[in-house]
């Protein structure tokens, strides 16, 4: 018996670019990209990681490199880059690359990491710690953020995304580095404290679970090596009792600061300890993404040749949003602004709504850097232009109305389109010629147990074209009437009866039978046989006698 050894391809043999060296210009081009770009990889097949060279021009290409998440994290990028340099300048030498050799390997960090985690069966391990730590912290974890969407949720996801990007000034920049100065906190903990308030601004709830990202590499040996590890943490923040945005601040630091400092437990492991609910249509734990990508752009030399290097992020989303942000500097160190990107899931999202919720992101946060002491509910989130919309032009109400009941213009309607339909429900189609015979009908019943000015009617009926017409009946009798649902609680049905005292209740057999309460409420009448013809005397009641 022998000692198990890894064995791995060797240099060059081990990632090949696919297909030959492609012509195109233009549209094709950028076709070509996003295709190498989109396309999946069998990682039980094939390397993570594939490259296209494309000739773009006599004296122009383009090199389309696309490293599985798998093989390769946003740090791998600039290690990455300088590899391809070492290796270009090597090519044109007829030599091979003399590249420096790395102290450590992806396998020595994952076998340190196994050892220092040590087993679960251990109740003194760092692993047992950080997952009693993470159950205790995430305890009651809402399964999801309700969001305003633009659609529910789908079954099956597609995963097709979209990128709307946007930015910080300079100015806001240097606020918001100014605010995380004066309360000990990091521009991250501001931005995520402007965003887990700005989701319960927008109906989310104020028990708020935000995906963060940790670099997970906490020894310099690994600074230069190729490989994914990052690490996703769960940052709940409670947003109860309307804080100001510095008390919130507080409570992500200090949020923020427990989590970091149990972050080496792998959010898999983390998953599988918890196991919580599992759906295939949302990410679990969390459903929204905050990350901070404070890293120096790749740089390539190629001899002779001038590059240039772009990032390209697929169509693709595997959360509902992610934000992501990256601080830019001068070459003094001076703040030039924040570029942002919104992704977003088009499962769930148009991109003119994430456009207005990126500018409502940016609207909060430069009203919380202008008065952090300001209560969240006090924040703007909206524009002028918003704002106007809301309170002027969808509740204007300087416009003349006609001299005439709700009634009468439904009779002119009746006798401008008689043939109309009126109302759907089901298969039952009423026109208004129909609907207004109905509603007399039922009026004259009204009318002939003494309904009239100053009656209050109770309506309990399911919807239907029934709900319809013993509406207009009731103002046609002259009276007026009490909605009530009957699927609401018994307790809040009698109560809103006990209050009103209507002078009559109106519903249907078998509405009262299924609800003991109405019954209770309003104990039903027996009605002389002649009213027993007409299919709405059997559903009047009179109820409790008037005051």
């Amino acid at each position: 018996m022998g000692d198990a050894v890894g064995l791995g391809e060797d240099g060059p043999q081990a990632l090949v670019a696919y297909g030959d060296v492609v012509t195109a210009a233009g549209p094709d081009a950028e076709m070509l990209v996003a295709e190498a770009v989109g396309r999946g990889f069998d990682i039980t097949r094939e390397a993570p990681f594939r490259a296209r060279l494309i000739e773009t021009g006599p004296e122009t290409h383009v090199l389309v490199v696309v490293v599985h998440h798998i093989a390769g994290d946003g740090w791998s990028t600039a290690p990455l880059a300088r590899d391809l340099s070492v290796a270009y300048a090597a090519a044109l030498g007829c030599r091979l690359p003399d590249w420096t050799p790395l102290p450590v390997q992806y396998a020595d960090h994952t076998l340190w990491q196994r050892d220092r985690l040590g087993d679960e069966s251990d109740p003194d391990s760092v692993l047992s710690a950080q997952i009693a730590y993470w159950k205790d912290a995430l305890a009651g974890l809402p399964e999801e953020l309700a969001l305003p969407t633009d659609r529910p949720r789908p079954v099956l996801p597609s995963h097709r995304g979209g990128l709307v990007p946007f930015q910080l000034g300079p100015e806001t920049h240097r606020a918001l580095l100014g605010l995380a100065r004066a309360h000990g906190v990091t521009p991250f903990m501001v931005l995520h404290a402007a965003l887990a308030a700005l989701l319960t601004r927008l109906g989310a709830g104020t028990d708020i679970p935000i995906g963060g990202s940790v670099v997970g590499r906490g020894d310099e040996a690994l600074d230069d090596v190729v490989g994914f590890f990052v690490n996703s943490l769960v940052l709940r923040t409670d947003t109860s009792g309307d804080p100001t945005f510095a008390e919130l601040l507080e409570r992500v630091r200090t949020a923020d600061i427990a989590a970091f400092a149990h972050q080496d437990l792998p959010f898999e492991r983390l998953v599988e300890a918890l196991n919580p609910r599992r759906s295939l249509n949302r990410h679990p734990l969390f459903q929204i993404k905050l990350v901070l990508q404070n890293l120096d752009r790749p740089e390539v030399d190629f001899p002779g040749l001038r590059a240039e290097v772009a990032r390209i992020d697929p169509d693709m989303a595997k959360f509902d949003l992610l934000l992501s942000v990256a601080e830019r500097y001068d070459e003094h160190g001076e703040p030039q602004g924040v570029e942002a990107a919104a992704g977003y899931s088009a499962d769930l999202f148009d991109r003119p709504t994430v456009e207005a919720l990126a500018g409502r992101f940016v609207r909060l946060l430069e009203s919380a850097l202008g008065d952090p002491h300001r209560p969240l509910a006090r924040l703007a989130v909206m524009d002028g232009g918003e704002r106007h919309d809301l309170l002027v032009t969808r509740n204007a109400t300087g416009h003349d109305t006609p001299d005439a009941t709700l009634t009468q213009l439904f009779e002119a309607q009746v006798a401008r389109t008689p043939d109309a339909p009126a109302v759907v429900h089901g298969d039952e189609r009423l026109s208004y010629a129909g609907l207004d015979a109905r509603a007399n009908r039922l009026a004259h019943l009204l009318l002939a147990h003494g309904v009239g000015q100053d009656t209050l009617v109770a309506l309990a009926l399911p919807r239907s074209a029934d709900a319809v017409s013993a509406m207009l009946a009731v103002g046609k009798a002259g009276a007026a009437y009490l909605p009530l649902d009957p699927e609401h609680p018994g307790e809040r049905v009698t109560r809103l009866l006990a209050d009103a005292r209507p002078a009559f209740l109106l519903t249907t057999t078998a509405t009262r039978d299924a609800a003991p309460h109405l019954a209770a409420a309003a104990p039903p009448r027996t009605w002389p046989t002649p009213c027993a013809r007409s299919r709405w005397a059997r559903r009047l009641a009179r109820a409790s006698s008037p005051a």
